[in-house]
């Protein structure tokens, strides 16, 4: 599939986990930065891609635009079979990989909406406080579901080989409460996220994108 893709996105956002997929289908593309929750002008600036206002968004090759990690992921995984980064469609592993992808966008990464900007649901700023650990409570029960109901199936969540099931495993659980509450709830799906983080090949691109700073696990 020739041509560049475009991820419009920021450092450290939803976005990583797709330029970490296409890092490692060796596709060409180029990043429009823009870091929606912290300026509004690059708010604005995603709107004329994303209505939502949110990142990613990916344009293809073809100029056809994709929104939502998940399905852009997913997506990626299907058209670059060679990659190994997905269950074909009539892999019975195919269910769980579905399954997981949309149990994380939906029950995890969605809070990140109200996380993000807590003024969005808070009637006041005492409220704040309340939404910002309710909400880490619920993430923490997630990750525990998610741990007590999915067996690593190898040295990845599906087997052998990397999937972007575990890249995007491994991006969510570093955003607040943080790594060391994923840790403490899912010390099984631990294991896996910290072999993606010492995968060689993303080296480079977690060291510019999601750099492993001093105190990064919390």
């Amino acid at each position: 599939m020739a041509g560049e893709y475009v991820v419009f996105g920021a450092a450290g956002s939803g976005s990583v986990p797709v330029e970490a997929a296409l890092t490692l289908i060796g596709a060409p593309y180029r990043v429009v930065e823009l870091p929606v929750w912290e300026d509004e002008a690059a708010a604005d600036e995603m709107a004329k891609v994303n209505p939502m206002r949110q990142a990613p968004a990916l344009v293809l090759p073809s100029g056809e635009l994709m929104t939502e990690s998940a399905a852009i992921l997913i997506w990626l995984a299907d058209a670059y079979p060679k990659a190994r980064l997905g269950p074909a469609v009539d892999s019975p592993l195919r269910p769980r990989f579905l399954r997981w992808m949309s149990f994380i966008a939906s029950q995890v990464y969605a809070l990140y909406w109200i996380r993000d900007d807590l003024s969005r649901l808070a009637a006041d700023k005492a409220h704040e406080p309340v939404l910002l650990e309710r909400t880490a409570e619920r993430i923490r029960h997630c990750w525990a579901v998610m741990e007590a109901q999915v067996a690593p199936a190898g040295r990845y969540l599906l087997g052998e080989d990397l999937s972007v099931l575990d890249l995007y495993l491994a991006v969510v659980s570093r955003w607040g409460p943080r790594r060391k509450a994923f840790y403490a709830a899912a010390p099984r799906l631990s294991e896996v996220v910290r072999r993606v983080d010492a995968e060689p090949r993303l080296q480079a691109l977690w060291a510019e994108r999601m750099p492993f700073s001093p105190g990064w696990e919390g």
